[in-house]
């Protein structure tokens, strides 16, 4: 396989077509409910149990995707997830990337023995800015065939310090490798998702691998805009404010927590799709 030519055909082609094409064909995937769409996510270096038992309580509630936090805290949110249908979700190489893939393989492993349904790496971001499409093939890779039978590989891509042709080239060799997302940020960095950063993924990637739109996703309307561009998955910590109206746009997600009334207690409820 020779991965420099693979990288150089898709880069020109993505790169060759208009801002116009890619608006057209960057896919709406529509948000009758946006929770399944979030990956509920802690990852401050000081959080303490109580705090992780609290998002896996809020992800059990709201039926979100899944639970997104460090590896030393993914046994102790498999035991709190089992049985609901969230996720385990555990990151690897979080937040710089900057690991062997033997080191990033090892942690893949332990995180999924630990229960680990899917895996967030970070990728090694020197080895894209020095134009070294082996050793992130490499990388990735090693984690992937880690992760083969127990969990999903999302690559995490840190879009902020990249250029768009380094952007095109990472998710083509993201899905030569058999990653099945890309995603945006680690949340850690200059900055976080864009709806044309998600629009140009999209692109590369084409319509059937994952894509994690992560970093800044706050509110309801920043959800629909990125789901609208091609995410399929939402990395944020403010998952409840979106789906329970508790952020600046208040109006009903149908996101099934409710009973007679929203958590929120500032919208009307309306029960027709769910």
């Amino acid at each position: 396989m020779d991965i420099d030519s693979i990288i150089k055909e898709v880069t020109q082609e993505i790169c060759a077509r208009s801002p116009e094409e890619s608006t057209r064909t960057s896919g709406g995937t529509g948000a009758e409910n946006v929770a399944k769409y979030i990956d509920h996510t802690l990852l401050k270096a000081d959080a303490c149990i109580a705090d992780v038992k609290k998002i896996c309580d809020e992800a059990k509630r709201y039926n979100f995707a899944s639970v997104c936090v460090n590896s030393a805290n993914i046994k102790f949110v498999a035991e709190q997830l089992e049985g609901s249908g969230v996720k385990p979700c555990s990151v690897v190489g979080f937040p710089l990337g900057a690991m062997t893939p033997e080191a990033k393989a090892a942690e893949t492993q332990i995180a999924c023995g630990n229960g680990a349904k899917e895996i967030d790496m970070v990728v090694n971001i020197g080895a894209i800015k020095s134009d070294d499409w082996k050793l992130v093939f490499k990388d990735i890779e090693a984690v992937v065939a880690a992760a083969r039978g127990s969990a999903i590989v999302k690559v995490i891509m840190e879009t902020c310090l990249l250029t768009d042709e380094e952007k095109v080239k990472a998710c083509a060799v993201a899905k030569l490798a058999k990653a099945h997302f890309v995603k945006t940020s680690t949340g850690f960095s200059t900055g976080g998702a864009t709806v044309e950063d998600i629009r140009l993924m999209r692109e590369t990637v084409g319509p059937d691998m994952g894509i994690k739109a992560s970093g800044g996703v706050r509110t309801y309307a920043d959800a629909i805009k990125m789901i609208d561009a091609g995410a399929t998955r939402l990395g944020t910590s403010a998952g409840v404010d979106i789906v329970s109206g508790s952020g600046s746009d208040c109006e009903c997600v149908n996101c099934g927590a409710c009973n007679m009334n929203c958590p929120s207690g500032r919208v009307t409820i309306i029960k027709d799709k769910y």
